[in-house]
């Protein structure tokens, strides 16, 4: 049977931590889905059809990723998706508290949905995506954060967003 994983998240943007984790996801898994969350409550920089190019682009030489949006409960995709997994991503024992309580949520949900804990290399700990926005908006330098193609659409959104 076929193990399918499910990498949720708002990859507002994607960075290289991210990445990171869907490599060694990668390579646990046969089929691993980037699933780019559609929920405009978080106030995301880019839209959801920006951001699925922009995941895409990104994971485009990763064999068995492939990237999808969704705009429901996790665990309704998992099951859409006939998957069980749910990679989530511990940078520090901060994210902990957090994600061992959406993963408990979930399971209560369905109990079929089982959640991996995977840490990125030490090198990509601190990345998240809001430190890299924040970085960006003040025109910092983020190429050691994100892959290139990320740090030019950044550059360029916050340009056209202050009207330069």
């Amino acid at each position: 049977m076929k193990k399918t994983a499910i990498y949720p998240g708002t990859f507002d943007p994607i960075t290289n931590g991210h990445l990171d984790l869907v490599a060694r996801a990668e390579q646990i898994f046969d089929e691993v889905i980037i699933a780019v969350s559609n929920n405009p409550r978080k106030n995301p920089l880019f839209s959801i059809e920006e951001r699925l190019a922009l995941v895409n682009e990104a994971v485009k030489d990763i064999p068995h990723v492939h990237v999808e949006s969704f705009d429901d409960l996790l665990v309704n995709f998992v099951s859409q998706k006939n998957a069980k997994f749910v990679i989530r991503g511990l940078r520090a024992v901060s994210d902990f508290e957090y994600e061992f309580q959406m993963a408990s949520a979930n399971r209560r949900i369905d109990s079929n949905v089982e959640t991996i804990f995977l840490t990125p290399q030490e090198s990509n700990y601190f990345i998240s995506s809001s430190l890299v926005r924040e970085i960006s908006y003040y025109g910092g330098n983020i190429e050691s954060f994100v892959p290139k193609h990320i740090e030019s659409a950044m550059v360029e959104k916050y340009a056209s967003l202050k009207g330069c």
